[in-house]
């Protein structure tokens, strides 16, 4: 776990060939040597998940931090923002296909009568506000206007007893859970 090059957690749960397996499948691997690699910038997409309340490059730190000794070079954050543009969507729906679903378990736990138990939830999230997406995202009817964002809708299927992430949906908010 704390070998050169290795990500911590991460690179323990989903590891290196995993992602290079779907990089290749949407053919998201780059055509030149970047100092943002579409394998790090897989990483650090899912680290930003972890850590939402920070910024990419603070995000880049916090994922280096364990590369003590190698000093990687540290992008500026419009180099992360056009990695995670050049890497696009699809290499992350791939991945998140390839883990997501029930946990293997032998315990009955999250089972009634045989059935897995499981809850379905949503939520709205903000997203930036700009022509693209406002061509497919509403602004939100408030009592006193409109919400400040653009908004989507997460849907989500969860197993209760191992609390694993069976599958999600994404769309406007107009469209109901």
């Amino acid at each position: 776990m704390f070998a050169p090059g290795h990500l911590g957690e991460l690179t323990r749960i989903i590891p290196f060939e995993m992602v290079d397996e779907v990089l290749a499948e949407t053919g998201a691997v780059q055509r030149r040597i970047r100092l943002m690699p579409a394998r790090v910038t897989v990483y650090l997409l899912l680290a930003a998940a972890l850590f939402n309340e920070l910024g990419y490059r603070q995000v880049f730190d916090r994922l280096c931090a364990g590369l003590a000794g190698l000093a990687p070079v540290r992008p500026s954050g419009s180099a992360l923002r056009q990695a995670r543009q050049r890497l696009g969507a699809a290499p992350m729906k791939a991945l998140f296909h390839l883990v997501s679903g029930p946990a293997a378990t032998t315990a009955a736990a999250g089972r009634w009568r045989g059935l897995r138990v499981v809850a379905v939830d949503g939520t709205l999230l903000p997203v930036p506000d700009c022509p693209a997406n406002l061509t497919v995202f509403t602004r939100q009817r408030l009592g006193n206007g409109t919400s400040g964002y653009p908004q989507l809708r997460l849907a989500a299927l969860v197993a209760c007893g191992t609390r694993s992430l069976i599958g999600a949906v994404f769309g406007p908010a107009t469209t109901g859970e």
